[in-house]
């Protein structure tokens, strides 16, 4: 059977396992630095590799999905920014529906001009309800999108986001500050959303340090997915993959 990253997901979750991704934005991070953090995320037992940003403005994208799978087998999967950052030297995509905006273009119009070439291309497609919470400064996502985060105090919203789009068939929902967050998302939104809905659930956004990201998983999150923090400290991988995996341990154990 061919390996698939969604029903490994699901499969983690069932036995209540949770997953680390390192997220790599292309043009933050330069081809000369991808072999450290690589070799950084093979001794921490990384499980992903998000790759994209809000802006790719040149063709480091594929150079960078080339260089990582020079190193190693972690999963690569896209996070696009916009519908231009396609590839199909990844193994999988996040098909992102914007569900707390309120701009068709990003509810359903840019995946009108992209699901032909996805269509026709070797990626895992992943269809991934997304979520901008209030994380305290204004974010590229939320200016390049035109829409506004959900209020970072406001639980019960995000909780009713998140139920419409597993309604409606989306297979995650990715809850997200934004790089660079001030206020990460609250251990009170991902556990109320993450006892609303069935499906996996990501969190992303400032999150700068173990403790946070552990806090995360107990709360419910069943990804969580850094980046900006192992920009500026990418010895922050070991950290932040020991205080995530040590939940599988002491579930294991229980």
């Amino acid at each position: 059977m061919k390996y698939s990253i969604y029903n490994e997901l699901i499969q983690s979750k069932t036995k209540g396992q949770k997953k680390f991704a390192v997220l790599i934005d292309p043009d933050k991070l330069r081809l000369k630095h991808i072999e450290m953090i690589v070799q950084k995320s093979i001794d921490a037992h990384v499980d992903y590799f998000f790759i994209g940003g809000s802006l790719i403005v040149d063709d480091m994208l594929d150079q960078c999905l080339l260089e990582i799978k020079k190193h190693c087998n972690i999963p690569l999967i896209l996070f696009p920014g916009n519908s231009f950052q396609l590839s199909y030297k990844a193994d999988g995509i996040l098909f992102l529906s914007l569900i707390s905006g309120r701009n068709p273009e990003l509810l359903i119009g840019k995946h009108v001009v992209t699901a032909p070439f996805l269509k026709m291309s070797p990626l895992e497609i992943i269809s991934t309800g997304y979520m901008l919470i209030d994380g305290g400064v204004p974010t590229t996502v939320s200016y390049i999108s035109n829409t506004n985060p959900i209020p970072a105090n406001k639980e019960d919203i995000a909780a009713c986001t998140a139920l419409a789009g597993e309604m409606l068939g989306l297979k995650m929902i990715y809850m997200d500050a934004g790089s660079g967050a001030q206020i990460p998302i609250s251990e009170k939104m991902i556990e109320t959303v993450a006892d609303t809905i069935q499906i996996p659930l990501i969190i992303g956004g400032g999150i700068s340090n173990p403790e946070k990201a552990q806090k995360n998983v107990q709360a419910g999150a069943d990804l969580i997915v850094v980046g900006n923090a192992i920009e500026k400290n990418p010895d922050l991988i070991t950290e932040l993959s020991l205080a995530i995996h040590s939940q599988n341990a002491i579930f294991e154990a229980n």
